[in-house]
């Protein structure tokens, strides 16, 4: 008898991501959808990867990552946010953000808890709480600026209640946290036992003069907070998958002991090169935010021509789009529709959403080179309106 088998995540399939980038693929379409660079690391970058192969750092580094790494890691944090950092007790190196978050979630998330997301939100959030036979609780942003219900937050708030993930900048949207939306947090959890998963992968990509908002900027949000980010969308070699946690020692420990059975370790090659490009090469990620501003800015310039309403891009590498005077049909057909006519990939709203609200959304790419987004807006003026 062939055993029954019941999906642990029944209503989970192919990725969007993987969706469009296919049919990009098929297409010969210009791929604005999928979130990765298609230009190169920093060329001191994988020098530095290279010399770390030939000197033969290519086995098992340490578990929670390279001490080298972690150290600079701890400096870069302080001296960014102001939050002094235990390289040894409270910074691990993961497989890049997703292995992060995932391992956050199983460390402190028990069966039957609730964990609230912000909603829209990334898509690997719902299946990590899932996998824990908890329930996400989904309190929607507001429009049109994505903002925060800090009240609704706190209404959602109950005795089940073990975590809430938070992002910013956000994807999909590129809203971003403010000073204020670090009080309300704070203001919402005092006195609870509820943890924080901020997730910051895109710290370094917030634009017009403002300044990203960690956790790690305030005391008693850094005490529960495990802080996620990424080298592969600080250094455009997402490909690599390299992220890291840093958590207080009590919360580090936990999240290095799922750590160490889910990857144990990850690429000591990488580890190496990053902890050389992060002492000798701050500047690259202090001055990534003029980098992307630079595009987004450029970006918007192409699209003026077009049809489609540009929604303000506050943060991160992607530009929402209304295309309500295009084509009266919902996202994912609209997307599907315009790789086909237009050969232009992009990424639709709904599937950030448990429960889709009726949008006219998507999501454009800007981290792309300059041939690509020329030709990208090309193509997207040949549209015409209902």
């Amino acid at each position: 008898m062939t055993p029954s088998l019941d999906s642990k995540l029944p209503r989970v399939g192919t990725t969007i991501f993987s969706v469009m980038s296919q049919l990009a693929v098929e297409h010969d379409a210009v791929n604005l959808g999928q979130g990765f660079p298609d230009f190169e690391p920093p060329a001191a970058l994988t020098e530095a990867l290279s010399r770390a192969m030939a000197d033969g750092h290519n086995q098992y580094p340490p578990g929670i990552g390279l001490a080298a790494l972690r150290e600079q890691i701890a400096i870069k944090t302080e001296a960014l946010y102001g939050r002094p950092t235990d390289p040894a007790a409270e910074v691990t190196v993961t497989s890049g953000a997703t292995e992060a978050i995932f391992a956050a979630i199983a460390a402190v998330v028990r069966a039957h808890d609730e964990v609230i997301v912000l909603d829209p939100a990334y898509d690997c959030y719902q299946p990590a709480i899932e996998l824990q036979n908890a329930r996400a609780v989904r309190v929607p942003l507001q429009r049109p600026g994505f903002t925060v219900d800090w009240q609704r937050v706190a209404d959602a708030i109950t005795a089940r209640t073990r975590l809430i993930i938070i992002n910013s900048p956000h994807n999909p949207t590129g809203a971003v946290f403010g000073p204020d939306d670090l009080t309300a947090l704070a203001e919402v959890l005092r006195g609870t036992g509820v943890w924080v998963l901020s997730d910051e992968v895109y710290e370094h990509m917030v634009f017009d003069g403002a300044a990203h908002q960690s956790v790690g900027r305030v005391p008693e949000l850094a005490a529960r907070s495990f802080i996620v980010s990424s080298f592969g969308k600080t250094f455009h070699c997402t490909g690599w998958k390299v992220g890291y946690c840093i958590a207080p020692p009590a919360l580090t420990v936990e999240f290095r002991k799922v750590h160490q059975y889910l990857t144990f370790a990850t690429f000591a090659p990488a580890q190496w090169a990053f902890a050389t490009i992060l002492c000798d090469e701050p500047h690259h990620y202090r001055d990534l935010s003029g980098f992307y501003q630079a595009k987004r800015d450029g970006f918007r310039r192409l699209l003026a021509d077009t049809p489609l309403q540009l929604l303000d891009v506050p943060g991160g590498y992607f530009q929402l789009v209304d295309y309500s005077a295009v084509r009266d049909m919902d996202d994912v057909a609209f997307s599907q529709w315009l790789v086909r006519v237009a050969g232009v990939a992009t990424v639709p709203l709904s599937p950030f959403y448990d429960d889709p609200p009726a949008t006219r959304l998507v999501r454009l790419c800007f981290a792309k080179n300059e041939a690509t987004l020329t030709e990208g807006a090309r193509r997207l003026t040949t549209l015409a309106g209902d």
